[in-house]
């Protein structure tokens, strides 16, 4: 059965199969606005030296437009493991079973956790040597975690994956100094902290609730074979449910943040607060206020046409390949820049304050940004028409 790339039909997990090379725009063009969104958090670590200073979140320290520079790529991470997820599912229909759909999950996996530590974190510690745990991580964990689990029914993965997301907040007052020689294992689940094993570096994505995000995209998967409209009701249905959800519980403030919101003498700063919720671990109010946010793009993404569907889509069909190029390009161009300024670097891998001179201020950050997302578009064509014309098998891990 072919499967129109902006349009499927109702189906379910037995009787569907994509062809080869058959993609859903509204997909990629999530993905492809993903990409762009997050090159600009990455663009504001190494351009802004306040993001060196202090958390763009303490609301003591930060000011509206940086909190929500920082907030809005908030988005990056859950829709990145989420849409994960979902691809899963839908690479497994032109699978021959369910067992090299395992090993096809698992070996990815493995493969975006060894390009973290070896690939991506060098970016982050500037060659110090220290290893940081980040997206690639917990996406490479959450798809191991799933190849364990695609021998169960769909709406069985779905259910484990909402009962993560809904429960792991209990475990907040549980910290890792409380559990002795069991602490990294804590530090590498659900609390943000040391690598274990004595390694240099730190698990900055514990990886329990991420497992929950991809496997709630697996579970609502087969949304996306739908019909055109109901395709979009359930995506608009869901992804309001998933806000009023957000809005409700964090009103409540009884459960699902460590981070409560605060009341402030200025509204500007109660909102802010209102929007301030957790990443490490990903509390159940930021997955809600993520995901539901996505939900709600994926409708529009489907309508999108012209230059701006079509630079989204490029980006989109290949998302890790220029993951790893933007953040290349960002750290040669961050050292550009100081050696230009004439900035001593000495320190800054380990965590040392910048000097006054560094970097070029939020506005310049966003001005590299949008170069940077420039100067990599055309080697995105490029490896997007290689996967577009040729079926090699290890083309299916880039």
């Amino acid at each position: 059965m072919t499967i129109m790339l902006d349009e499927a039909p109702s189906a379910t997990r037995e009787h569907v199969s994509l062809p080869a090379g058959a993609r859903l725009l509204s997909i990629d063009r999530l993905r492809g606005l993903v990409i762009i969104v997050m090159a600009l958090d990455h663009v504001r670590d190494f351009f802004d030296a306040d993001a060196l200073r202090f958390d763009p979140t303490d609301l003591d320290r930060t000011y509206p437009a940086l909190f929500l520079t920082r907030f809005v790529t908030h988005f990056c991470a859950p829709t990145f493991t989420f849409l994960a997820g979902v691809s899963a599912y839908l690479h497994a229909l032109s699978l021959e079973d369910r067992g090299e759909s395992a090993r096809f999950l698992w070996t990815r996996g493995l493969w975006l956790i060894l390009l973290d530590i070896f690939i991506v974190s060098p970016v982050w510690t500037v060659g110090s040597g220290a290893i940081e745990l980040g997206t690639l991580w917990a996406i490479g964990c959450g798809m191991i975690a799933l190849s364990a689990l695609v021998s169960l029914p769909t709406r069985a993965v779905l259910a484990i994956g909402a009962a993560i997301l809904l429960l792991h907040n209990l475990f907040d007052s549980v910290h890792a100094a409380q559990l002795g020689e069991f602490a990294p294992l804590w530090n590498v689940l659900h609390e943000k902290g040391p690598l274990p094993f004595g390694l240099s570096g730190q698990v900055y994505y514990p990886v329990l609730p991420w497992i929950g995000v991809i496997a709630l995209g697996y579970g609502l998967a087969p949304i996306f074979l739908w019909p055109h409209e109901r395709r979009m009701r359930a995506f608009v249905a869901l992804g309001l449910a998933f806000l009023a959800g957000f809005a409700a519980l964090r009103f409540a403030g009884v459960y699902g943040d460590a981070r409560l919101w605060l009341t402030y003498p200025d509204g500007a700063r109660t909102a802010l607060s209102f929007l301030n919720v957790s990443k490490y671990p990903p509390s159940l109010h930021y997955a809600l206020v993520t995901l539901g946010v996505g939900l709600l793009l994926l409708p529009a993404l489907e309508r999108a046409g012209g230059a701006v569907g079509r630079v989204l889509a490029t980006f989109g069909r290949v998302p890790l390949f220029a993951y790893v190029l933007h953040l290349y390009v960002i750290l040669v161009a961050a050292l550009i820049v100081a050696l230009a300024k004439g900035v001593d670097l000495k320190g800054l891998e380990s965590g040392g304050q910048p000097p006054e001179n560094y970097g070029l201020g939020l506005a310049g950050a966003y001005v590299m940004w949008m170069l940077i997302i420039a100067a990599i578009y055309p080697a995105c064509v490029w490896f997007a028409g290689v996967k577009r014309r040729r079926r090699d098998w290890w083309l299916s891990y880039l």
